[in-house]
């Protein structure tokens, strides 16, 4: 990819999982788990695209309202790309960051979050991170929550984000045809270019994701100056 500039954080909306389903007469868990299994392709391409983090937004605080069995199965693909990534994360030197809450996700899913974070934290070169149980909203509020009120404070160090190097993502793509963010990491998209796609999220490979990087070399970031 000559003369093209890579961004140093990208971070997905995991969109259309389950229109993608639907379309093919499938059970919506067939559509989560190809979206999962997309995961994996995209960590890789984009690592191979000189990336420094992808963050995927797997699960949102406000998806707890779906069906039960539909939360169960999708925490259970959250383990397995835990378990995935984490053998790749040793032998490729990249680090497994969880950005959302922790207090609400099963224990065997959050043992398993905890213990690739404690075990990826020396490396520095690549990041993985899963925004799972997470809103931007609910990120800032409990961000706000800790702190002491001081106007010397800044948000940025109390939250989710704050032990990534380039905690604002300079590309965020939102597959499956709708074109907001639906409250994903609030704050730190205000320079954020965005991507929006109708490929729902299953569809959305490494071939699109190297688009999406072309598109977004050739525009012109301001940061409002």
């Amino acid at each position: 990819m000559e003369k093209i500039s890579t961004p140093k954080h990208i971070a997905i909306i995991c969109d259309g999982n389950r229109r993608w389903a639907k379309e093919r007469n499938l059970p919506s868990f067939e559509g989560h788990k190809k979206g999962f299994e997309n995961i994996k392709k995209l960590s890789k391409k984009g690592k191979e695209l000189g990336v420094s983090i992808m963050t995927f937004w797997v699960f949102s605080t406000e998806n707890w309202k779906r069906a039960v069995d539909e939360v169960g199965y999708l925490m259970k693909l959250a383990e397995d790309v835990i378990e995935v990534q984490m053998k790749e994360a040793i032998e490729e030197e990249t680090r497994i960051v969880h950005i959302g809450r922790k207090d609400r996700i099963p224990d065997g899913l959050r043992k398993k979050i905890e213990n690739a974070e404690e075990k990826t934290k020396q490396f520095s070169k690549y990041y993985f991170v899963i925004a799972l149980d997470y809103g931007g909203h609910d990120e800032i509020e409990r961000a706000v929550k800790k702190m002491d009120g001081s106007q010397t404070e800044q948000i940025d160090n109390y939250l989710d984000t704050k032990i990534l190097p380039y905690p604002n993502p300079d590309l965020i793509i939102r597959p499956g045809g709708e074109e907001r963010l639906s409250g994903f990491m609030t704050w730190q998209a205000a320079y954020s270019e965005y991507y929006f796609s109708d490929l729902y999220f299953p569809e959305f490979g490494p071939e699109a994701l190297v688009e999406s990087i072309k598109e977004f070399s050739e525009r012109k970031r301001r940061f409002g100056k």
